[in-house]
């Protein structure tokens, strides 16, 4: 019986070293997040999600920020970054130029049971501009090239009801959605594409809380279909225990720090509740739509 007792645990931490075998390779895991809102906001909202990384993964953990969307996608091309927080149309964007060399690892759960979140148009609650008929000869900001709710989306469904291209006198990209809902509250803007997950959740609540603009400045006027929430995103070319690993701990997050959670998603008006696991089938139709964007560029 001690033999077999020893042999057991003999197996069990060959196993063990086996699975941590990464980390001689990953001492230092980064992790990039998009250009939502300034930086300096954006890392204060990450910094307790990176300590329970750090006592999770027992490794040192390191946030990354670009000024684009762009600027993480490449990051994560050129193996510079681990993981990426990603919306759904920057990944389909990261899949493409990586030629399918990056993983979705999990994706946002609702208090509501929901996975997915909105496309909005928002313009001043006084302007007038209560639909996308108003908008016609007006500025319509766009968030970023590679962000899902803040172009990919919009555009896609607008063009299924006029042309873009003729609809709107200018479609400028404001470069994170709190710019455009700012430079609609301050009149750069007549209207400005961006998100919600519901009528306490996104973007316009988000900006009141941190006291940018006041509540009734913005309002939204279209919504897009539900958008599936995008993924926490890795690199194929990861080492399999790595990967896992950080699966295991985004979905033992909730659990293990909710507070970590809340702070990450939106603070007082987040709506996240969890993780759940996803796959490349989840957002091959966002792949899709970004072809058929592409295309109408070229033409």
């Amino acid at each position: 019986m001690k033999y077999l007792v020893t042999t057991a645990l003999t197996a069990l931490l060959a196993t063990t070293a086996v699975a941590d075998d990464w980390k001689d390779d990953y001492q230092i895991i980064r992790f990039g997040i998009l250009s939502g809102e300034n930086e300096k906001d954006r890392i204060a909202r990450y910094t307790p999600f990176e300590a329970y990384l750090e006592r999770e993964l027992g490794v040192e953990v390191e946030i990354f920020t670009a000024g684009a969307y762009d600027g993480v996608i490449q990051a994560l091309a050129a193996d510079q970054i681990e993981f990426a927080f990603l919306g759904s149309s920057s990944y389909a964007a990261a899949y493409t130029a990586t030629d399918g060399a990056v993983v979705p690892l999990v994706s946002r759960l609702q208090n509501d049971d929901s996975t997915g979140y909105y496309s909005i148009l928002v313009t001043r609650c006084d302007s007038g501009l209560n639909d996308l008929a108003s908008l016609e000869g007006k500025v319509l900001a766009f968030a970023d090239p590679d962000s899902t709710s803040g172009y990919a989306v919009p555009y896609y469904n607008i063009a299924q009801e006029v042309d873009p291209k003729t609809f709107f006198s200018a479609t400028p990209f404001s470069g994170s959605h709190e710019a455009g809902v700012a430079g609609v509250v301050q009149g750069t803007f007549d209207a400005a594409a961006t998100y919600m997950t519901n009528e306490t959740s996104g973007i316009i609540p988000r900006m009141v809380e941190k006291g940018m603009i006041a509540e009734g400045e913005a309002c939204p006027i279209w919504q897009s279909p539900e958008i599936t929430s995008g993924p926490l995103t890795a690199r194929a070319n990861l080492p399999e225990e790595l990967i896992e690993a950080m699966r295991t701990a985004m979905l033992e997050l909730a659990e293990k720090d909710m507070a970590a959670l809340k702070e990450m998603s939106g603070g007082e008006t987040s709506t996240q509740k969890d993780w759940i696991a996803v796959d490349q089938e989840r957002y091959q139709w966002i792949v899709d739509m970004r072809a058929w964007l592409k295309e109408q560029r070229r033409s």
